[in-house]
């Protein structure tokens, strides 16, 4: 008897047409059944946003041929609760996979990230996930190195599963050669520094253009941002859990009965 194949869900932040999402469907295909659900526009920095107060909508396309595909009005969480819920109808899909994007999802990124968001719902909804990234903003990104590192990934998190409430944030760097291998890494600690350039509309209004820097603080070779600037795939295991329970002795400590 034939073994059945995983079904995978896949979603992505950069829109249902970005060439990311293209490579990422094709690899999944080579594993399981594909179904990809993704927003019908660029939803990039979104994070975790979800649509209240106005109709989500989620239509069927035929952009690829032998693919089932659903093109969303809304955020990519959006995109995974309405798989869950419309699509898989509460029988959830074996992985989702999210990407891959372009542009790096490393370090402090990882809060803004509509690409991780949608793999962190899938993580909520006890659906193992890995989100996917590579280290080039360009529409034409060139993803080929990516091809056998995302299959390779997949499978093992099929094979092997992940812990409760965890997901892997991958990121690629942007070689498309010589990747020394994969490094399971940390989050490295770094925080963007941001300006806002005050600019004029035709009309004399003033609004503003989000600009600023990058700053890595963190020098630890164990960090995902020192396995990209060498060459390696990082994988950063990445919970949902933000409680900080090493605080939590010293809270203790603390007097709140005091008058």
């Amino acid at each position: 008897m034939a073994k059945k194949k995983p079904t995978i869900l896949v979603v992505n932040d950069d829109g249902i047409t970005a060439p990311g999402i293209k490579v990422l469907l094709e690899v999944m295909q080579e594993i399981g059944d594909v179904v990809v659900v993704a927003p019908d526009s660029p939803q990039s920095g979104m994070g975790h946003a979800i649509t209240i107060g106005k109709p989500l909508r989620l239509d069927k396309i035929d952009l690829y041929e032998g693919v089932e595909m659903y093109k969303c009005s809304g955020t990519p969480v959006d995109c995974v609760k309405l798989s869950v819920n419309k699509i898989f109808k509460g029988k959830k899909p074996d992985l989702c996979v999210s990407g891959i994007n372009h542009g790096l999802n490393y370090s402090i990124n990882v809060l803004y990230s509509g690409t991780m968001s949608a793999a962190v719902e899938g993580a909520i909804e006890d659906i193992p996930s890995i989100g996917y990234s590579l280290d080039d903003f360009a529409h034409h990104a060139d993803f080929s190195h990516t091809r056998s590192y995302v299959k390779t990934i997949a499978e093992q998190v099929l094979l092997n599963g992940l812990p409760k409430n965890t997901l892997l944030n991958v990121n690629f760097p942007n070689i498309n050669k010589d990747i020394k291998g994969i490094k399971i890494c940390r989050q490295a600690n770094a925080k963007w520094f941001e300006e806002f350039d005050e600019r004029l509309d035709p009309y004399e209004r003033e609004y503003f253009w989000m600009t600023g820097k990058f700053q890595l603080n963190d020098r630890g070779e164990d960090t995902d941002a020192f396995a990209l600037a060498n060459g390696f795939v990082s994988i950063v295991p990445t919970q949902f859990d933000m409680t900080a329970h090493h605080a939590i002795p010293e809270l203790n400590s603390w007097s709140f009965d005091d008058k």
